[in-house]
């Protein structure tokens, strides 16, 4: 299990991590410090899913090439930089997978397990993240913290100024409409 920090760490590292964003927004050329605060979490997000280090090093490049292009248009929401990067490898992984599919195979290599079941779990982890980008904010923030910071009820409520059942309801709101919202597009 991680272990966790201290929340006022954690809101320390979020300020300066906004103030990082916005000095690359206005100098590109300061967009290293982001890229070196970042790249071995993308790295590893990407080599977990594609498991090949060659095209997760392109992957990576990718990512951080199309954050520095878009950097102006990146609004902050509350949320850390680091998960509008990983939505952006979530979605550069899923496009590789789109586009080795439409490559036809070469004889000459041997056949591959079938990578469907993992393909599908990518899909739907990349659905998964957009819906949770649609989410009101409050439950947004909850649903990152809790899932994804791994943050206690506790430690989430003293951050955002809500009791521990404010928290809950908004993390249950929250899942139930994730779990409706999949269901849905599945049937």
């Amino acid at each position: 299990m991680a272990a966790r920090k201290p929340a006022a760490k954690v809101i320390r590292e979020d300020a300066e991590e906004r103030l990082l964003v916005e000095a690359a927004q206005k100098d590109p050329a300061k967009f290293g410090a982001l890229y070196d605060l970042h790249f071995e979490r993308i790295y590893a997000f990407l080599a977990r899913r594609v498991r090949d280090r060659g095209k997760a090093e392109d992957l990576t490049s990718e990512v951080f090439h199309k954050a520095l292009a878009n950097l102006r248009s990146y609004k902050w929401t509350g949320a850390p930089f680091r998960a509008w990067l990983i939505r952006i490898a979530a979605n550069a992984a899923s496009d590789q997978f789109k586009r080795a599919a439409r490559e036809p195979m070469q004889m000459e290599d041997p056949p591959e397990a079938s990578g469907e079941p993992e393909q599908e779990a990518l899909e739907a982890r990349a659905r998964l993240f957009g819906l949770v980008e649609k989410l009101p904010a409050e439950q947004r923030r909850v649903v990152f913290e809790r899932f994804v910071e791994q943050r206690s009820i506790r430690e989430i409520a003293q951050q955002i100024g809500k009791s521990e059942g404010a928290v809950k309801q908004l993390q249950f709101r929250a899942l139930q409409k994730l779990r409706s919202q999949m269901e849905g597009a599945r049937a």
